[in-house]
């Protein structure tokens, strides 16, 4: 039986039934560990964008044949002894890395080399093991909002299939007469990475707001900014791609004067290998040439998504398509001085540092016009 109420009684101050529905729960239902999972997901990013980066001098440093078997679990063990490193060091001097180029070493220069390409593989490790605790702890803990479960397996079967590709890329360079790995399969493992890495920044962005918020947002998107920002993260993509076909055959050093090549503007026998094909991977003069005008290409298109973007009616997406339009010209410079420097490490990995901040500034840019965050007329956020 329901209590009386005095005829004069506040309606606000009586107290709910707690049996009776309330407003917003379904909403309430769907959160989760949205704040939880979202900086689980920020300290995956931050070893996802160390992994890169020490991918990136393990590449620089030649160390990345060191290692030549493929051992997920008791890999994480390294040698302990002076017959340990005695033997890996047996195994390395088998392949034609040792053989054609490094037959100077001694064991204490390849310990050197061993532990660069140790280090990035635990770190790929540590990487699985912390999306593994993560994921399974959420997900047992019954705190993963709906429709989230999908999308974080995809993270650890991607993370998953990047160690195979590693794998797949070091393979290659450890027969025949092939002194580093094959800079397609080179390609291939950092594009994944940068897919990974994209994966991770747009889950964080989407996790920043509530469903509700996302849904009213994608009422007002402004579909053309969001279909140029697109075709912008495609094309950059696409430069990040044809970074690592020059980096994986050093061919940011084959010509180190610009805007001329050799002092041509199309480099010196840009067709010279057999079969035609493998001069676009094969070929440093052509691979660094293509790359030049792909960057040029980039900056001219992203000028016009720029300008696009300037005209967004909300402050937060022209703010976001500056910081984009920025990054990628400080990108264009930098990768001038690359080669003009003939790629330092200390440049190179910067080069690609700077490509990783691109990227995202990319991808937040184009979050923002899907899912515009509204301000009012003085530019305060609205509620």
């Amino acid at each position: 039986m329901t209590k009386k109420r005095a005829i004069f009684e506040e309606v606000g101050t009586a107290q709910r039934d707690a049996s009776v529905p309330q407003g917003g729960m379904i909403d309430k239902a769907s959160t989760g560990a949205r704040s939880a999972i979202r900086i689980w997901l920020m300290v995956l990013f931050a070893l996802v964008f160390v992994m890169i980066a020490v991918g990136g001098l393990t590449r620089l440093t030649d160390s990345g044949l060191s290692i030549t078997e493929w051992a997920p679990l008791t890999g994480a063990i390294p040698p302990l002894s002076e017959a340990d490193w005695e033997r890996e060091f047996a195994k390395y001097q088998e392949i034609p890395q040792f053989q054609i180029m490094n037959q100077w070493m001694e064991l204490d220069d390849f310990k050197f080399i061993y532990w660069w390409e140790w280090g990035h593989r635990q770190l790929g490790r540590l990487i699985g093991l912390v999306w593994g605790i993560g994921f399974f702890g959420f997900l047992l803990a019954r705190k993963i909002p709906t429709g989230w479960t999908p999308r974080l397996l995809l993270l650890g079967g991607l993370g998953g299939l990047q160690g195979f590709i590693g794998w797949w890329m070091v393979a290659s360079g450890l027969t025949g007469s092939m002194t580093s790995v094959a800079s397609y399969r080179l390609a291939t493992h950092l594009g994944l990475a940068f897919v990974i890495l994209g994966l991770i920044a747009w889950y964080v962005f989407q996790l920043g707001r509530t469903e509700r918020d996302l849904l009213q947002a994608r009422r007002a998107k402004e579909d053309k900014l969001f279909g140029l920002s697109t075709g912008l993260m495609h094309f950059t993509f696409l430069q990040i791609l044809l970074g690592a076909l020059v980096a994986g055959i050093d061919a940011g050093r084959s010509y180190t004067d610009w805007p001329l090549m050799g002092g041509q503007i199309i480099p010196p026998e840009p067709f010279m290998l057999e079969p035609l094909w493998t001069n676009f991977f094969e070929n440093p003069g052509l691979v660094q040439f293509i790359h030049r005008v792909s960057g040029y290409l980039l900056l001219a298109f992203g000028i016009v998504v720029w300008l696009r973007g300037r005209k967004s009616a909300q402050a937060a997406t022209r703010q976001a398509f500056n910081l984009a339009f920025g990054a990628l010209v400080a990108q264009i410079v930098l990768g001038i001085v690359t080669v003009m420097t003939a790629a330092p490490w200390e440049i190179a990995i910067l080069h690609q540092g700077l490509a990783v901040i691109l990227w995202v500034l990319v991808l937040r840019a184009r979050y923002l016009s899907a899912y515009p965050i509204a301000t009012s007329i003085r530019g305060s956020v609205r509620a």
